[in-house]
This record gives structure tokens, sequence and C-alpha cells, in this order.
């Protein structure tokens, strides 16, 4: 679950992190009473989960009421890349002598946390690690250990922070370390990490992406994240338990184990199509889960063809088979599905399909080929 920027802020600031003063609103009115209260120039930035908000128009500094007032009424509201601006963080302006970079996420080749450092803030650290490799450090942590504020001081040193704040840069990387532990984040970062005249270090902006599978742990999380700007399909799937990640492409498919998903979207790909979702219905899926599914993907508009692809193993092909009747007795869909059965009665769940001779659905005995043909038939062929 990614999380807006002033949530990543809000946890970094229980963590010990320095972060603006600021606050969340949702209207005019309420950003202007939040600019008056915490004093000018304040900045006004909209809450959306996607980068370039400052080009796009929806970061301003202001400089008093009518400047703040002006600054909400246009930002509420603004469409940035398809995001819609329902919250904006009014937050007291900063002084910047310099700007760094920091994060924390899984290096998975490693099986260790990664720490990046770089003195070249404020801009795409892929940027940074093309153009200036010398200046980004990276550093894996033990993960049993954590990070120390030796190493901490080691990677500020190595990364050529200032001296006068070498400290200060270490205190923060060792809180963005807690952040990214206790809250099980899989990432955590800060562009910029500022420094200010003044010589404090802190966090301007926050980024902060927390792991879904941990959320059982962290009950205060449940009201995080953009649920205002969320797909409904996406979230009608998780009231549901079924995970499913919607897409830009006009295929549905449907598999069984995220790994077989995975691959039916490459071999899609491969035969020229583009998939509309990711739906995973996991092991043992019955006939009801599989009619859900079903629900799920022709909420699409977008959807033109659907693929099925089972590779039985708790999951029964011939339950399979009946979610799909069930689900064409219920939504007549009218776009063609094909499936692929392979695996726990295979047969039955072939035999099924048959005999119940259900409209525009066309089996098919591989992946390879089940993908082409799914391709073809979204294609009008």
């Amino acid at each position: 679950m990614d999380l807006l920027e002033y949530q990543g802020k809000q946890l970094f600031g229980r963590h010990g992190l320095a972060v603006s003063d600021g606050k969340p609103v949702t209207t005019v009115e309420d950003a202007v009473a939040a600019a008056n209260e915490i004093g000018y120039p304040v900045v006004v930035k909209a809450q959306v989960l996607i980068g370039g908000r400052g080009k796009a128009g929806g970061v301003k500094l202001a400089a008093n009421e009518d400047e703040a007032r002006e600054h909400a009424s246009n930002i509420l509201g603004l469409d940035i890349k398809g995001h819609i601006t329902r919250t904006v963080w009014i937050e007291h302006a900063s002084d910047i002598d310099t700007e760094y970079y920091a994060s924390i996420l899984l290096d998975r080749s490693a099986k260790k946390p990664l720490l990046m450092f770089s003195i070249e803030g404020g801009v795409e650290i892929e940027t940074v690690a093309e153009e200036t490799p010398e200046k980004l450090i990276k550093h894996h942590i033990d993960p049993l250990v954590g990070l120390t504020r030796e190493e901490a001081i080691k990677v500020a040193t190595d990364g050529k922070a200032a001296d006068d704040v070498i400290e200060g840069v270490a205190d923060a990387l060792v809180a963005l370390y807690e952040v990214w532990i206790e809250e099980d984040a899989s990432l955590a970062e800060i562009n910029p990490l500022i420094v200010t005249p003044d010589r404090k270090v802190k966090a301007l902006d926050a980024k902060v992406t927390l792991d879904g599978n941990a959320a059982f742990r962290h009950p205060d999380h449940a009201e995080l994240g953009d649920s205002a700007n969320a797909d409904p399909i996406e979230v009608k799937a998780a009231e549901q338990g079924v995970t499913y990640v919607k897409l830009d492409g006009d295929i549905g498919i449907l598999g069984n184990g995220a790994g077989l998903v995975m691959s039916t979207l490459d071999v899609v790909a491969q035969h020229g199509g583009t998939p509309a979702n990711f739906l995973d219905a996991g092991g043992g899926s019955d006939a009801a889960k599989v009619k859900q599914a079903v629900e799920l993907i022709l909420a699409n508009e977008n959807v033109k063809a659907v693929l099925f692809n089972i590779f039985g193993g708790i999951t029964r092909c011939d339950e399979v088979a009946n979610g799909l009747i069930a689900a064409f007795e219920d939504l007549k869909p009218s776009v063609p599905f094909v499936v692929r059965l392979d695996g726990t009665n295979d047969v039955q769940g072939r035999e099924i399909l048959e005999q119940a001779a259900l409209p525009n659905v066309y089996a098919a005995k591989t992946m390879d080929g089940a993908a082409e043909q799914v391709v073809a038939l979204a294609k009008g062929a």
C-alpha cells in the first residue's frame, strides 16, 4: 500500500524524523485556516499517489491568506495524471540550503535491506545512478543487527555529506530504518532530505510503501492510503479477499497462483495482447469464487476477451467449470472466453463445459495456444 506524502511524514514524525509542521485538509476554508494557524509562508501541496505534482501545478507557495485561498481553490479537484486531488497538505515553507536523498528498500537478490544515500537530492534517483553513480552510496544492512549509528555516520561520510551535518544525517538514516522495519515498509524514501541554513536536517517529502502482507500487525494502517482515488473494482476485490490489480489492456486474465498469472500475462503480451488485469483466484477456488472473479473481470468495460488459465492442484478444474457456467447464467457475458484447464479433474472440467455448450467459450489445450487465441479474439479475428 502506497501512502500519501502527509501520511508518510506522520509516520516519520512518530519515529523521530524531523518534518515540517503541517495539516491535511479537504476544503478551501480549512486550508486557509490551517495556513493562518501554521504561519506564512506556507506550501500548498496536492496529495496524490503520482509524481510530477509540481509541474502539474499541484505544489504552490503562499505568502499570505489570499494566495493560500487561491492555491487551495486551484489545487483541490485538480486532475494530476488521472488522480483527482481531494486532499491538500498545508505546511510551513522551509528554507533550503542543500538537498540530499535517502531511501531504504529490500534488495531481494542480497536478501537484505538496502540503504541508499546521495548528496544529489531533489532529482530522480535513477538519473543520479545513471549520470553520477559515484554520488550514490549503497549499503546493505544486517537485518539481525539493524542500522547502527556508526554505520549511518560512515554512509553519510562516504556520501560526502557536509561535515557539520553528518551527525544529523546519520540520525535521519537511523530513524528512516526504524520506520522501514517497525512499520513493515517495503520502501521508505526521502527526496529531498534537506539541510536548512541553520544546519538542521529534515524530511521535506515522503514516499512510503507498506507491505500489505503485514497489515494484520498494524491495525492503525487500515485508514492509510488513498482510498478516495482507489479503483472501485480493486476495492471490491479486496473486500472479497480476491487478489486483483487493474491494468491498462483489454484481455481479462484469471489464473490460480500468482506465478501462473504472471506467466499468463507475459505469454499474452508475447502474442501481442495487453492484459486488462491481474487476477489470482488462489488455490482451492470453488465455483462461487470463480463466479465472483468473473464478475470482477467483466466490471472493467475495457475487457474484450477473457482468458482462464487453470492448472489444478488443490483447485479442481470441475469446480472452475461449474463456476464459469454459473457466471454465464447470471451475467450473460457478451465477450468471448478462452479456457485452458489442466491438472486435477481436468477431464471432468472439460466435459462439463462441452456439455454446457456455453456461447462464445473456446477450449484450449496449452497456455501458449490459449494466449494466441484470446489475443486474436480480442482483436476481432
